[in-house]
């Protein structure tokens, strides 16, 4: 038996995979050195306001020097002394994010040789800094993003699509920062921790193409606004590709990926006397596919002892998808947390079984909740309240399932991100 109630115990995780993620941990590290001439900060993204206070906290010089500002998602600013701290909307962009995509763009002209530009992104920098393309609205872009975000496509898929609509993402905001130095900081919520991703890659190369962006809206069947179709076909369309001259003096540094925050909860989890399992970081697929999988891995810890004995933990991150056809409130936690849930109960074991997923951000997809926690008696006390977990699941309805349990994990913005957390725990039955 563990030293920890279970439901405790996988809280403790998912607050040490928060805590390495903490841009006053990280980032201090990486700030780099001092230039000549001026320093420009640009930033964006769930984490952008507590990046730009580490900064300003260890920045090596006066804070006279740093100029700038950060775009993060409303209700997740926080007071800097000299960085300016402004709130768009996610994950869908609106016209302030606009404006601050359109002002970055304007604060990097002009600069020389001897200036730096700090760039800070997080997830979520992608509809934060939302500049469409010469003939795209914003409303064109508005509709585009709903339409992806509710068809099941991965967020490689979507970021594909938004650079290439974009007049600042897929490597142009370092564009037109050279010749001065671009130094990149950032936080991944992606699989893979591709540079090019994260935030839809403003200062890195872009290996996709325009064709790739059609292909995708093809593929998902969306109905693409007559401007975006057109805009596509142009060879304005393109994103500056590897090898330009013009993103020759753009540094990326990557300050924490998901594989850090996995790493950091199975300590957690030796300290408390379970053998922890990192499946993987870059997890992907239908949030209730995984969740049937991760639970065939659960049920054989609890009946086999493989790939490991009770008491364990399977940690795992990545981003699943949710593609909607219910009318119900959920959020990719939540849903998967709700298939496990079924999954489980057609395997009864000689162990006990809980989870937690949540997103590292506070925020489960649109909702107020970071996710949820499965217990070991959730199905027992859903059924006791008349809760129908097929039924709910079928109408998308993960998070009215948990809240009316209470078993919600509710956060508020954490002010990091990289992606998802869900740890599946087995314990011995005593």
């Amino acid at each position: 038996m563990t030293t920890l109630v279970g439901e405790r115990l996988l809280r403790r995780l998912f607050d040490a995979a928060l805590a390495a993620a903490d841009p006053a941990c990280c980032l201090p590290p990486h700030i780099p050195t001092l230039p000549i001439g001026r320093t420009i900060v640009v930033g964006a993204g769930k984490a952008a306001a507590a990046m730009a206070r580490a900064l300003e906290q260890h920045w090596p010089g006066s804070l006279r020097s740093l100029e700038g500002f950060v775009v993060t998602r409303y209700g997740h600013g926080m007071p800097c002394q000299r960085i300016e701290v402004i709130e768009a909307s996610h994950p869908v962009p609106d016209m302030a994010g606009e404006a601050a995509a359109m002002r970055a763009m304007q604060s990097v002209r002009g600069l020389s040789v001897d200036d730096l530009v700090l760039v800070l992104l997080s997830g979520g920098g992608s509809a934060l800094l939302a500049a469409p393309a010469p003939g795209v609205t914003l409303a064109d872009k508005q509709t585009v993003t709903r339409a992806l975000l509710a068809s099941g496509a991965s967020i490689h898929e979507i970021n594909c699509v938004r650079k290439h609509l974009s007049a600042i993402k897929g490597g142009r905001l370092a564009a037109v920062a050279w010749p001065a130095r671009v130094v990149t900081l950032a936080i991944s919520d992606v699989p893979g921790d591709d540079p090019a991703t994260i935030a839809s890659g403003p200062t890195v190369p872009d290996s996709t193409t325009s064709a790739d962006a059609r292909e995708i809206l093809e593929r998902y069947a969306i109905a693409a606004p007559g401007s975006v179709r057109e805009f596509l076909l142009g060879e304005s369309a393109e994103t500056p590709k590897p090898g330009a001259a013009s993103l020759s003096t753009s540094e990326y540094r990557l300050i924490a990926t998901p594989q850090q925050a996995l790493v950091a909860a199975a300590e957690a989890a030796r300290k408390a006397g379970v053998i922890p399992l990192i499946l993987g970081d870059a997890i992907e697929g239908e949030a209730r596919e995984v969740a049937r999988v991760l639970g065939g891995v659960a049920v054989s810890c609890a009946r086999h002892g493989t790939p490991l004995p009770a008491p364990c933990v399977l940690l795992s991150g990545g981003e699943t998808t949710v593609t909607m056809k219910g009318r119900g409130r959920g959020g990719r936690n939540a849903e998967f947390l709700l298939a496990l849930a079924i999954a489980l109960a057609a395997h009864p074991t000689s162990a006990e079984i809980s989870a937690i997923a949540c997103d590292t951000d506070g925020i489960d997809g649109s909702e107020d909740n970071a996710g949820a926690i499965l217990t070991r008696d959730t199905l027992e006390r859903a059924g006791a309240a008349g809760l129908d977990a097929r039924a709910m699941l079928v109408d998308n309805d993960a998070y009215g399932y948990f809240a009316a349990l209470g078993d919600l994990v509710v956060t508020g913005p954490t002010r990091t991100n990289v992606n998802d957390f869900r740890a599946i725990l087995i314990e011995r039955r005593e």
